[in-house]
């Protein structure tokens, strides 16, 4: 019988970190995806620690190497199934988000955020990093597409000079910044995000607006995407951080109905809450990086960072046209 490396939370097969051999019989409903031979993932086991899986193809060994203790751990539903042909497995998308502070590794942990048009909130952002003490190289904010659940014909996720097809308003995304959490001091990072974006709405006698309410419709809806959306202990986050009162609510993606309105639209007042893993990030077209704002021009240090990203690869083609038509 073909052995299987696994790490499954769910059904409690995680031993203390060590060696780990199980039957192909308790990988059911796999589905391939492609990983290197050597993989490296965290995940939480059941006593509490997180652990690094490691597995080399060479041996068919799949190893759990202590990092550190976390007491949110325990209530997290992480999944992941390494074959021993070296690919990894997502068994259940839903519950494979990792809790923001249960890594110590400082991997990388992609959220984004959408309110309004997203050239000046880009610039937040990116002052945003530099006010954490970030490099130059490490900074990490690029706009998109996200929140919707769908995609063109050719994985395409476009503005309005793409192909009909692929128009991201018509697919249900908002445009949005992408920013990187370090994963060892995630919930810091996400308290200063989370002070960005709340600050980027004018209070009024009836709520919260934007500060761009000329930019109207589902494409600039409020949303926040994080890795397992209202479940992530980033959530509370953000419901501490909401001090104005916003109504934070959980976003399924936004479709339309037969007469074509949009499910999750643009409400006042409010924020959807969608889960990352499930709804992800699509990289817009490369004229809209480091754009000025609305009315608003930015310095040309500022628009120098565009050819930093495109170089350490963090903002790459995206197969839109790339065309500033509009603009």
């Amino acid at each position: 019988m073909r052995q299987v490396c696994i790490a499954h939370q769910r059904s409690l097969l995680l031993p203390p970190c060590g060696q780990l051999m199980v039957p192909r019989a308790f990988t059911s409903r796999l589905s391939q995806a492609r990983a290197p031979s050597i993989l490296s993932r965290n995940i939480p086991t059941r006593n509490t620690m997180i652990c690094r899986v490691h597995m080399d193809s060479s041996t068919n060994r799949v190893k759990l190497v202590k990092l550190a203790s976390s007491r949110a751990a325990a209530a997290v539903l992480a999944l992941l199934a390494v074959t021993c042909q070296g690919r990894a497995v997502a068994l259940d998308p839903k519950s494979a988000a990792i809790s923001s502070d249960a890594s110590s590794s400082g991997a990388p942990m992609p959220i984004y955020f959408g309110n309004g048009c997203f050239w000046g909130r880009q610039k937040d952002y990116i002052d945003a990093e530099k006010a954490m003490g970030r490099s130059q190289a490490d900074l990490s904010a690029v706009v998109g597409y996200a929140g919707g659940q769908q995609k063109g014909p050719q994985g395409q996720v476009c503005y309005y000079s793409g192909p009909q097809d692929a128009l991201y308003e018509k697919l249900g995304h908002a445009e949005v910044v992408q920013v990187e959490l370090d994963g060892s001091k995630a919930q810091q990072e996400m308290q200063k995000y989370a002070d960005v974006y709340f600050g980027q709405f004018r209070k009024t006698p009836f709520g919260m607006l934007r500060l761009d309410p000329q930019d109207a419709g589902p494409g600039y809806r409020n949303v926040i995407g994080i890795p397992g959306g209202i479940t992530s202990p980033l959530f509370r986050v953000l419901q501490e951080r909401n001090v104005h009162g916003m109504k934070l609510i959980e976003g399924e993606g936004n479709t339309y109905d037969s007469r074509g309105k949009a499910l999750e639209g643009d409400r006042f007042n409010t924020v959807f809450i969608v889960d990352s893993n499930k709804l992800p990030f699509y990289q817009a077209e490369k004229y809209h990086q480091f754009h000025d704002g609305i009315g608003v021009p930015f310095p040309a240090s500022y628009h120098g960072l565009k050819a930093d990203l495109e170089r350490s690869g963090k903002i790459q083609a995206t197969g839109c046209p790339e065309s500033s038509f509009f603009f």
